[in-house]
């Protein structure tokens, strides 16, 4: 491991601990040269599919632009950054066991929508709203009379 201080590639392990959820692993490591500590974080490298764009463009699967969706959505509500990241690995989860190579970006839309309905619906309505792009004001006022026909 190259130490980010120094770039001397010769480091030690102090002390190594199994992180909170049990996926990865938190290790302390010092520089033989310049004795610094730094951490750094073990974790299994998960094989996601490729996410295949509206116009056919394939890109690798980007778990922090849902995240950063799902944040912009959760703006100034009751949703904790751990629940924005459980729903997440959730998702990622869901795709491993697919096993699938490549899968349309509207199926990942439709998950974080699906996630986000559970969660909070305000959040669900602002991701919504920008996800599917509705043309008019009787498109999305259409949305809300589905949302309120499935809560009563």
């Amino acid at each position: 491991m190259k130490c980010p201080f120094c770039s001397h590639d010769e480091t030690r392990v102090i002390d190594s601990r199994l992180g909170k959820e049990g996926n990865n692993v938190r290790r302390r490591r010092e520089c033989v040269v310049c004795e610094r500590r730094f951490t750094t974080y073990e974790r299994v490298e998960e094989i996601l599919p490729w996410v295949i764009k509206k116009d056919g463009r394939r890109e690798p699967f980007d778990r922090l632009k849902i995240v950063a969706g799902m944040q912009r959505a959760c703006e100034k509500r009751p949703v904790s950054i751990a629940t924005i990241e459980k729903l997440v690995d959730d998702m990622e989860r869901s795709l491993q066991e697919k096993g699938e190579k490549e899968i349309p970006a509207a199926q990942i839309g439709q998950a974080v929508m699906d996630a986000l309905h559970k969660t909070d619906e305000v959040a669900y309505v602002r991701f919504a709203s920008v996800y599917r792009q509705f043309k008019d004001i009787n498109e999305f006022m259409s949305e809300l009379k589905d949302l309120l026909d499935t809560n009563s």
